[in-house]
């Protein structure tokens, strides 16, 4: 139970944050040309509405939940539901401090949503890397990217993780965003992101 009780309290955490179950992750052993600033993003201020459903797959477990996402700049707010019957579980965070709330869980408070996944789980991964995916960019100039005829990113292979990106018609941002990242032992973290509002 208490097994579960804590897989539960991870799920959840990194759900809401869009990554989990992750092993420590690596570097690209080989990166890419570095890319124009101006097309990484890094300098530019996200500000966005998302809603939709995200689905998790790691060699131990597997789930889903509704997701409502809204970042403002710095700051962010993602409210979770339907997580393995767990209930509502809201996130807010900023820089220097991310906080989870929810009936089960409680309150947990960290300086990072990175710190926040160590606490609640022990795992790392990069989660901020997602606010810049779901827009279509990379996160660093480290990132190496492939691109359609219309010069849409349909894949970034970032930080260990291969993102694969679709989209509906003619939409310059993605609805659909499939993140993997292989594990040493052979395996595969795998999360599904569908985007049905913005």
């Amino acid at each position: 139970m208490q097994r579960f009780t804590k897989f539960c309290v991870g799920f959840l955490t990194s759900s809401s944050l869009f990554l989990t179950g992750c092993q420590h992750y690596q570097k690209p052993t080989t990166p890419s040309t570095p890319l124009p600033e101006q097309v990484t993003g890094e300098d530019a201020q996200p500000q966005f509405e998302l809603q939709g459903k995200i689905g998790v797959r790691t060699p131990q477990q597997s789930g889903s939940a509704f997701f409502t996402w809204l970042q403002q700049q710095d700051h962010f707010e993602i409210d979770l539901s339907g997580a393995l019957g767990i209930g509502k579980t809201h996130i807010e965070g900023q820089p220097g401090q991310v906080t989870l709330t929810s009936a089960k869980t409680g309150t947990i408070t960290a300086a990072s949503p990175e710190e926040l996944l160590e606490k609640a789980t022990g795992w790392q991964t990069p989660i901020t890397h997602l606010i810049h995916w779901v827009e279509a960019k990379p996160a660093t100039n480290e990132a190496q990217i492939q691109r359609d005829d219309a010069q849409r990113a349909i894949q970034i292979i970032e930080d260990g993780w291969t993102v694969s990106l679709n989209y509906k018609d003619e939409t310059i941002l993605p609805n659909k965003l499939i993140l993997q990242q292989n594990l040493e032992n052979g395996q595969q973290n795998r999360i599904t992101m569908v985007i049905q509002n913005r």
